[in-house]
């Protein structure tokens, strides 16, 4: 998989995706919105409907193909049912696990990091983050879990909740393009 893609399922915490889609787009990083149906509308967790790039036919075909490698991102925004519609899409959990495996780098914030990436294999050691309360999957991993607001451990990159959301996006665009574009995006949002 070559790319980097924000993969959204009904349910899904508009915040966490918008906010983070905004940041990693004014750091300069061409980030695609997915939907994981036939269609691109999907309705957030506050019924918002929001139009993504591509449909999830569109994105095997486009960006399946290639060897993933450390700049490939896979972003999972949380909310609920959002998380569990996208760990309930197997074909996508396939894909996730394939991209990390190439050394592909993933996202989550919210509850996707215990609901989403708790399905990667080998996470025991691993620093990580989730929304307050669901911890459990992420311990049960073996996942060294310290409540901050955003984790970057290697690939795994996590944040806890809809607030952090810039927090979180700024995190990415800092693993993509490094601290200074990071810093250059902060300041220019006023944060």
């Amino acid at each position: 998989m070559k790319g980097v893609y924000l993969f959204l399922a009904n349910g899904f915490e508009e915040t966490e995706a918008l906010a983070t889609g905004d940041v990693l787009k004014r750091g300069g990083i061409p980030v695609k919105m997915v939907s994981i149906y036939e269609e691109k509308y999907v309705t957030s967790a506050h019924n918002v409907t929001v139009a993504a790039d591509m449909t999830f036919s569109e994105f095997k075909s486009s960006a399946c193909a290639a060897v993933s490698g450390e700049h490939d991102v896979m972003i999972f925004p949380g909310g609920m049912p959002g998380s569990t519609n996208l760990a309930d899409k197997k074909e996508l959990m396939e894909i996730m696990q394939k991209h990390y495996a190439e050394g592909g780098a993933v996202a989550a914030i919210c509850a996707a990091p215990s609901v989403v990436l708790s399905l990667l294999p080998g996470l025991g050691g691993k620093k990580m983050t989730c929304y307050d309360g669901f911890e459990k999957p992420l311990l049960d991993q073996g996942v060294r879990y310290a409540g901050n607001n955003v984790e970057t451990d290697g690939r795994i990159i996590t944040g806890r909740g809809p607030g952090l959301s810039i927090d979180f996006g700024l995190a990415i665009l800092a693993y993509l393009a490094g601290d200074g574009k990071a810093a250059e995006v902060k300041a220019g949002m006023m944060l």
